[in-house]
């Protein structure tokens, strides 16, 4: 049997778990996994400035191609720390990243030692496993247990913490016989299946709620298939957007207080019958719960059987797979269609088509300082249909998700639940080092671009070229529009005069420099109509110096982006409403009045 260092043994197990990309910093305690990195030489290491900027590198690295997972690794003590938000985002949207920490020596783990903590503990709420392995030996098989719990049953991630005398002691390992655990999905049976189509054959105005899941099992086109089988609209939420293309006939809206269309609400309203797969009904997605249930029925399909009845109880529920759910649901209505036909909702598609070709919010507005809903507009005519969006939390997220348009899956990638400030540079560079064919945009208010603008430097180093759309107005945008509630705006402003930049006239950081200074492009634009030509020059600077390019639009201070504080039928439309196709020319479909 070979001998080898513990950390050879994680390293051999990493290439034959597909696992060869790392976000990270090495440091003392971590520095035996970092040899064995570098003796193996098949693990690409991209060196981060931040341990959290790693953690979400891994984070965009995992959400933008199939089959992918993340590594962030770090040395002891604050580098763990430092990983949990990391680990707290992955694991609310369903994310597989393992992170690998270094830690102080086992016999001294009790005696406060430098940098040494309890991580474990820190990250056992936000992981699906988290350990510090005291035994060598152990090694190969906590590695082989922390890929099965990644990728069976709900995806999430998984901490191992490594004290440095483990990593560097000698133990029997061969990685030629090393196989990965078999992994474990629940899947629907005939007969469940069977009762959901039934449910939907009763119904006169169904509907399709589709979930992050649909993406994490990769089942976009088996959603498509269903959907076009039955006639039935569908109504992505946002972790599952671009599971069926935004121009597609049967795409029927977003829905929610916040990151949803006009015409996507009211259809939910009208609905009778929901079939959420895939989804676990978040509280911005549903509102108060007794207007987005009212005088309608729930099927709930979803891998984790805790999230049956978790924010309310559906009148069906089914633990399964995503994908499992839809093939079954796809050949079960075959054999219907073949045998005794569907039910006729051409009527009700109709319906929900008209709301979407009326029921738009306007976006070709000229003033100067440019207004956010024309920026959206421009990138639509900007980006074409293989752009992949990255984005977190805030006015710009937000604004960015009811105008821009996805058409594939993956093709969003959002921090949906935990929304951390910063988290959108790191995840776009993740993306780009996981998919360097699909081009990259990032969208980023000035706040959440300062939070983690470090990492841009990560990006000059390591060629990752990518366009990130900074829409500044120098203010907490989100945080001063839900302060109106309590008639302040208090601490939200991040205006200053910038002695150094007194052509800023007030709105304080200077991004350009700033970029610059980290070995990046930068742009500034003032007026709406200059976008496309700075569009233009950035995609020629990117190819040119295979760097990340800044495109900084200077907005208007005050803007109050649609949304509403408990149901989805009380929205606060703050802007003109579309009345005319001029007033949303890049919405799908054509506004028709």
């Amino acid at each position: 049997m070979p001998r080898m260092r513990a950390v050879d043994a994680a390293i051999a197990i990493l290439e034959r778990e597909g696992a060869t990309t790392a976000f990270g910093l090495p440091g003392a305690a971590i520095n035996p996994f970092y040899s064995a990195m570098r003796a193996h030489g098949g693990i690409r290491h991209i060196l981060a400035r931040h341990v959290e900027g790693a953690s979400h590198m891994a984070e965009g690295f995992t959400r933008a191609k199939e089959g992918n997972i993340g590594i962030c690794v770090g040395t002891s003590g604050p580098a763990g720390t430092d990983m949990i938000t990391g680990l707290y985002s992955a694991w609310a949207d369903s994310i597989p990243i393992l992170c690998i920490t270094g830690q102080a020596p086992v016999a001294k783990l009790h005696k406060e030692d430098f940098q040494a903590v309890d991580i474990a503990s820190i990250a056992g709420p936000v992981t699906k496993m988290a350990v510090t392995v005291m035994e060598a030996g152990q090694v190969p098989g906590t590695f082989q247990k922390a890929f099965h719990e990644m990728r069976s049953g709900r995806p999430g991630p998984v901490l191992i913490d490594l004290p440095i005398d483990v990593q560097q002691t000698m133990i029997e390992f061969d990685p030629e016989t090393y196989e990965p655990l078999q992994v474990h999905k629940p899947e629907a049976s005939r007969r469940q299946l069977e009762k959901v189509l039934d449910m939907l054959g009763a119904s006169e105005r169904p509907l399709i709620i589709a979930g992050g899941g649909i993406i994490n099992s990769n089942a976009s086109a088996d959603l498509v298939e269903l959907a076009e089988l039955l006639n039935i609209p569908v109504i992505p939420t946002l972790m599952g957007w671009g599971s069926i293309p935004d121009d597609h006939d049967l795409m029927a809206g977003m829905v929610g207080l916040q990151t949803s269309h006009r015409y996507g609400n009211a259809t939910l309203l009208e609905s009778d019958v929901v079939v959420g797969i895939g989804n676990r009904w978040a509280n911005r997605h549903t509102g108060a719960l007794d207007v987005y249930t009212k005088d309608r029925k729930f099927i709930h399909i979803d891998i984790e059987p805790t999230q049956i009845g978790r924010v309310f109880a559906p009148d069906f529920g089914i633990v399964s797979d995503a994908g499992a759910a839809l093939r079954g649901l796809v050949a079960l209505a075959r054999e219907r269609k073949a045998q005794q036909g569907l039910p006729d909702w051409n009527a009700w598609v109709k319906n929900c088509a008209q709301r979407k070709s009326t029921l738009q919010r306007k976006t070709n507005f000229t003033q100067i300082p440019v207004k956010p809903q024309r920026v959206y507009q421009e990138m639509n005519l900007a980006f074409g249909r293989d752009t992949r969006y990255v984005s977190t939390i805030g006015l710009s997220q937000i604004a960015g998700a009811q105008f821009l348009h996805v058409y594939e899956p993956r093709n969003w990638i959002n921090c949906g639940q935990a929304g951390p400030l910063g988290w959108t540079l790191p995840a776009a560079l993740g993306a780009v080092q996981a998919d360097p064919a699909t081009p990259v945009v990032a969208l980023s208010g000035d706040y959440d671009f300062q939070f983690m603008i470090e990492e841009l430097a990560v990006g000059a180093q390591f060629q990752l070229p990518y366009i990130h759309v900074v829409v500044n107005n120098s203010y907490l945008g989100l945080i001063r529009q839900a302060q109106r509630g309590f008639e302040m705006d208090y601490h939200v402003s991040l205006a200053f005069e910038n002695v150094n930049a007194p052509e800023l006239e007030g709105y304080g950081v200077d991004h350009i420099k700033v970029a610059e200074g980290l070995g990046c492009k930068a742009i500034r634009v003032r007026e709406a109509d200059d976008l496309q030509a700075a569009f233009d020059k950035a995609r020629a600077l990117m190819s040119e110096f295979r760097v990340p390019v800044v495109v900084e639009v200077i907005l208007e201070r005050v803007t109050n982006i649609a949304m509403g504080a408990a149901g989805i039928d009380a929205i606060n439309e703050f802007e003109d409403l579309a009345e005319t196709a001029a007033d949303a020319p890049t919405s799908v479909p054509s506004l028709t009045l």
